[in-house]
């Protein structure tokens, strides 16, 4: 630290600025007579996309081939923290081979609603298990010298109008849903950098929002990284140095290295702030230079093997009545829908990357049964979007011959894309037509899903088994065909709730906007929403079957000071090998305040022979019977009775016990309930209604509504600046800059996204692509598109 001192010591003013921003899209700067070197980071986060030649950031360029480990939504079905810190290992050494400082993940935002495009780079519902998941990933890659950049912090739950929108959103909410992830995280795994989101929080954006950054994120948690803006989410250079933020990405000729200077000179900005990110930076850079200067080599096979593993760990069996899975034995199988044979394995956007190798789960298959025992037919067209009766009625021929049917279906790549949302969850028409077809022509039809989240099924009484494979990476296919002949015994559990229909969700409407996001749900998300409401759903939090089965028993509860020690034996009382995902949830049996039906306190994955027991224990802290107390601006636990519940999902509790916890150190007496003004009971209401919704603010609600003409300002979206012939003339202009480039490429996910960036991007991201446009000029530009025609050009001509 004493060198990292010593060498900002030695660096003029405009130095230590310079580092605060990239040298270009994917490089740090580097300043050469000092010998800082110039480190690269890219995205991840489930597999390295280093970028072969220029850099556009959404994926119009290859990528160099890197594994392609099953998608986040899959990772945390598996429930299983060391097979995640090996997927980690394997990422940091790759990224060791391709010398890359930092891979940008993981992604740790809440899934407040199962429309989120974005949804299959991101954990879970609860806090709980994304914080343990993120962090054992964490670990794993930064035990190879290669840093991660946790993201996007914070309450970034929406694509649409990501760039601008207002998250607002009470400070329980934030606090026990929307940051405790990353708050385990940090202070567990202390991620080399942490992303800040494009969004506003509560009325301030996340690059500029002190509160987030410095005061939570490095003084209460502890980080001892930098923070980086996610690419274009720069805000005010010179406030977000003050409010924790050290570097911004990417370096573009912006005037904020020179803003930064300037609000030195003029005293805005206390030289000590810039000096502190510039440490911080250089430690950085100091961290990667061990990974950076030795060569090294990964083995591409052992990886595609344990991306293989984690696929099967990560696919969970929704359904399998009669025992129709495994396949039997020398059994006729007709393998239907398209992608058996063009997998649908990753998600669009930035994230989307160029495996090492593919595989089908044609092949795979027919290695493990033979090929003279497998039929296809494709079934639907190559978008599904209409179904197509020649295909469907080829695929009704196949199966009639067939013994038993596997049919293949799921969201295609144009339903999950970064930057877009979903508007239902509906699969494809194609897909949805076929599934009924053949379960209406034949009893053994086993349905195996590809996609990144959750899906209607009015089908499900159809079919007698159904296989959830998420988005498996490039092994994935092989995963599939290794638990449907019962090499593999499917383990995964699911890591968000399936919703009955998407009325039932929480999240209302979604996604919200166009300039506010009201998270009126508060705290009541997925599971802690319908299980608190008893509403039905599909399939509950936590839930996965398995190819046997699992007693759980002797529940034993003892308290040791703060820390009470779970303990219960479960064991396989079935045929096969198997893997069980044990959760304890704990229930808050009476509280003053509104608190969900029961939360996810911790978890173990166990592994039995058949008829093997083994005993578990688990240990809960004071966190896990709290709630934060916004009045206090600390955690709160109650006096009085928990419930410890243990089982195999959230609605599948095996075992339970009362824990008392009595008035003492670390706890509050409760309030009589007929003294609190309300109390919000969320089984006859889904969201708190505006007075309430305010109250818990503690502030009036903003009002959702866009800058009209004449006050518009660098943060509103090129589209919505029509009042003005000179912001309709850019709009236009960049637009068609934007279909030159995607042309031949509109009907594609990265055509898709491109376009809509152009739509919803703010003013201020002009600068993300370069020119000699810098913020002076847009600022007088501005003026211009304001109607202040001859005060913007005299700016103009000044800048």
């Amino acid at each position: 630290m004493e060198d990292i001192k010593a060498l900002v010591q030695q660096m003029s003013l405009e130095e230590k600025a310079s580092l605060c921003s990239g040298l270009n899209f994917w490089y740090l700067k580097g300043i050469e007579r000092l010998g800082i070197r110039s480190i690269m980071v890219t995205d991840g986060p489930h597999g390295l996309r280093k970028q072969a030649g220029a850099a556009d950031h959404v994926g119009l360029n290859e990528s160099v081939p890197a594994t392609c480990f099953p998608t986040a939504s899959a990772l945390a079905a598996t429930w299983n923290r060391d097979l995640v810190y090996q997927v980690g290992v394997a990422l940091g050494e790759e990224c060791r081979q391709e010398k890359v400082a930092v891979i940008l993940g993981p992604g740790a935002n809440i899934k407040r609603s199962p429309l989120c495009g974005r949804n299959f780079e991101y954990f879970s519902e609860d806090p709980y298990l994304t914080g343990e998941i993120a962090k054992s990933h964490i670990k794993g890659v930064q035990s190879q010298g290669v840093g991660t950049s946790i993201k996007h912090y914070a309450a970034n739950n929406q694509e649409t109008r990501r760039m601008t929108t207002d998250s607002i959103v009470d400070e329980r909410a934030l606090r026990e849903i929307y940051l405790a992830g990353f708050e385990i995280a940090v202070r567990e795994a202390q991620p080399w950098t942490v992303m800040c989101s494009y969004n506003r929080v509560n009325g301030t954006y996340a690059s500029d929002n002190q509160i987030l950054m410095r005061n939570i994120l490095k003084e209460e948690w502890g980080h001892q990284g930098l923070v980086v803006t996610d690419w274009g989410a720069m805000n005010e250079r010179a406030v977000a140095l003050k409010a924790g933020v050290e570097l911004e990405m990417p370096g573009t000729p912006s005037g904020n290295d020179a803003s930064i200077v300037a609000a030195v000179r003029a005293g805005q900005l206390d030289e000590a702030v810039l000096d502190g990110a510039v440490e911080r930076i250089l430690t950085l850079i100091q961290r990667a230079e061990a990974s950076l200067t030795q060569d090294f080599a990964y083995d591409s096979q052992a990886h595609h093997a344990l991306a293989r593993r984690v696929a099967g760990e990560g696919a969970v069996l929704l359904k399998n009545e009669g025992g129709l899975l495994p396949l039997p034995v020398g059994a006729k199988i007709a393998l239907i829908g398209g992608f058996a044979k063009m997998p649908r394995y990753q998600g669009a956007g930035s994230s989307l990357m160029n495996p090492t190798r593919l595989d089908n789960l044609y092949e795979e298959l027919a290695k493990l049964i033979g090929e003279t025992n497998l039929t296809y037919a494709p079934g639907y067209t190559e978008k599904g979007e209409v179904a197509d009766e020649a295909l469907i009625q080829e695929a009704l021929d196949v199966a009639g011959k067939a013994e038993l049917v596997v049919v293949c279906a799921g969201l295609t790549d144009m339903h999950e894309i970064e930057g877009l949302d979903r508007q239902h969850l509906r699969l494809p028409a194609g897909h949805a037509a076929l599934i009924q077809r053949l379960a209406a022509a034949h009893r053994k039809v086993v349905v195996v899903l590809s996609n990144g989240s959750p899906v209607e099924m009015p089908w499900l009484g159809d079919v007698p088994a159904i296989l959830e494979g998420y988005l498996g990476g490039q092994a994935g296919a092989g995963a599939i065909a290794d638990i449907l002949t019962g090499r593999v015994n499917p383990s995964g559990k699911l890591a968000e709730t399936f919703p009955l229909q998407l009325e039932d969700t929480p999240a209302q409407p979604y996604p919200g906007g166009p300039a506010t996001v009201e998270y009126r749900e508060s705290l009541y998300v997925g599971y802690r929403w319908y299980d608190t409401a008893k509403v039905e759903v599909l399939f509950p939090f936590g839930y996965g079957l398995s190819y046997t089965t699992f007693a759980y028993s002797d529940l034993v509860v003892k308290r040791d000071d703060a820390i009470v020690a779970v303990t219960f034996k479960v064991k396989n009382t079935g045929a096969v090998f198997g893997k069980e995902i044990a959760q304890l949830y704990v229930r808050d049996v009476q509280s003053t305040v509104f608190r969900p039906d029961k939360e996810l306190k911790g978890f173990a994955k166990v592994e039995l022979q058949p008829g093997q027991e083994t005993e578990v224990t688990l240990t809960l802290g004071r966190r896990a019977f709290g709630y934060y107390d916004v009045g206090n601006r600390d955690w709160v636990v109650e006096a009085g009775d928990f419930e410890i519940l243990v089982g195999a999902s959230s609605r599948d509790i095996r075992l339970s016990a009362l824990l008392h916890i009595a008035k003492g150190s670390g706890t509050v007496s409760p309030v009589d309930k007929g003294k609190l003004a309300s109390y919000y009971n969320p089984s006859k209401d889904r969201r708190f209604g505006k007075a309430e919704f305010e109250s818990l603010l503690g502030r009036p609600l903003p009002a959702d509504a866009l800058p009209q003409k004449g006050s518009y300002d660098l943060n509103t979206p090129l589209s919505e600046m029509s009042g003005s012939f000179i912001g309709r003339q850019l709009y236009k202009l960049l637009s068609k800059q934007m279909r030159k480039m995607v042309e031949g490429k509109e009907d594609t996910p990265t055509g898709m996204l491109m376009l809509s960036m152009v739509k919803e991007m703010p003013l201020r991201t002009i600068l993300m692509m370069g020119g000699s446009l810098n913020r002076r000029k847009l600022e007088a530009l501005l003026l211009i598109i304001n109607g202040h025609v001859l005060k913007g050009l005299g700016a103009l001509i000044r800048s």
